[in-house]
């Protein structure tokens, strides 16, 4: 068996160009997949991570009936009480009606989403406060934050700027406030509350005559893999209330799941990309066949078998893919962590979350391999049809 591979190993490297073009075809084949992984898989854990940090937390607590009357503040404690548990806050959501007056001129926004945040609980689960890229974040009652497309749409509205809000109540009564605007939120990407207001969470509740009620309760966990236990735990600790808990990708499942179908097309393509580089070891083996006639001739005319040409010319595809798998998978590996160092972003605005995901590596790198093998089988077989006479004939 040693010498069949060493006969392989020295045909192949004798025909250094159809080597190279050979394992560069599987490079490629790789490369494809992993900067489709570091760009696509990037950006959907990308949008997963801010909805988690700005909206979700690993769990989301609502209500079956739209709102929770529970004490939010014996729910805050009751999570934080869990070791897995970080830090919990309270929201409270509706639509506005908003407008400001510039320069004589009254300009309205209208179905603009509130959010009510309690300010003190909101800064340690959730990284809103940090798009807060002009001003501040929500001090006190009569203080507001615009979202930068809903400041841009009024007339670039700015921090210090007075705003007068107009929120329909539980009894259907038109309730009107104006607000200072403390802070100006812009998030990359959008994935904050670029399009929405943010108050102080007691205002909002007095505006909608919702005293003690809560739209949801945002959990943040030290450890994001104990969401699920943290949840079923939550569950059956309160099985007489109506409480739905979610974890991020429960919360978010509509946003999520156009881009998960648009994950699975790429990865497709990119599987169909590694079928041509197979179909290109193909033709190059069939070239290496072509140009080994006359050996294979003295081979047989000496006593080989056909078995012995078949295993020298799978063995050649098993070189292909080995070099091949190998340097497509460094290559690969070199530029997810070059992403990852350097904090790539999509479009210069999200920054992708890149993670080197080692069994997926080891897939593409077996398939890869796999596939180059597979492609070998055709030309070695054909190798095997050639008779002793007519391969020696050839010139």
């Amino acid at each position: 068996m040693e010498y069949r591979f060493n006969l392989a190993k020295r045909m192949l490297f004798n025909k250094k160009a159809s080597l190279i073009g050979a394992v560069l075809a599987v490079t490629i084949g790789i490369l494809v997949i992993h900067v489709n992984f570091v760009i696509f898989q990037g950006l959907f854990d990308a949008i997963v991570r801010d909805l988690t940090d700005y909206r979700f937390g690993n769990i989301q607590v609502t209500d079956e009936e739209d709102y929770i009357d529970k004490s939010d503040i014996s729910l805050i404690n009751w999570f934080e009480r869990i070791p897995y548990v970080e830090a919990a806050t309270p929201r409270l959501s509706t639509t506005a009606s908003i407008n400001i007056t510039k320069n004589g001129e009254r300009i309205e926004e209208t179905r603009v989403p509130v959010v009510g945040v309690d300010p003190l609980r909101d800064i340690r689960a959730s990284t809103v406060h940090k798009t807060v890229d002009e001003g501040q974040f929500v001090y006190s009652r009569n203080s507001i934050v615009l979202g930068s497309n809903v400041a841009r749409d009024l007339g670039g509205a700015q921090v210090g700027d007075n705003v007068k809000l107009k929120i329909v109540d539980r009894y259907g009564q038109d309730q009107l406030k104006r607000f200072i605007v403390t802070g100006i939120a812009r998030s990359p990407g959008g994935q904050g509350f670029d399009y929405s207001v943010i108050m102080h969470i007691d205002t909002l509740r007095d505006l909608m005559d919702r005293d003690g009620y809560t739209s949801s309760i945002m959990v943040k966990l030290n450890d994001p893999t104990k969401a699920i236990e943290v949840k079923e735990f939550f569950l059956r600790s309160f099985p007489n209330e109506d409480f739905i808990a979610e974890t991020i990708e429960e919360a978010a499942e509509q946003q999520l799941a156009g881009f998960r179908s648009g994950i699975a097309m790429i990865n497709m393509i990119g599987y169909f990309g590694m079928m041509s580089s197979a179909f290109a070891v193909v033709t190059i083996q069939m070239m290496l066949v072509n140009s080994k006639t006359r050996e294979i001739g003295v081979m047989r005319a000496i006593g080989a078998k056909r078995k012995d040409i078949l295993i020298i010319f799978l063995f050649q595809g098993l070189i292909i893919g080995t070099i091949g798998a190998s340097v497509g998978t460094v290559a690969g590996l070199g530029y997810t962590i070059y992403a990852q160092e350097t904090k790539m972003s999509w479009n210069n605005s999200l920054p992708l979350e890149v993670t080197i995901q080692w069994d997926k590596i080891l897939q593409t790198a077996l398939t890869a391999f796999s596939l180059a093998v597979i492609a070998s089988l055709y030309p070695s077989y054909r190798a095997t049809k050639l008779l002793p006479v007519e391969a020696m004939r050839t010139v």
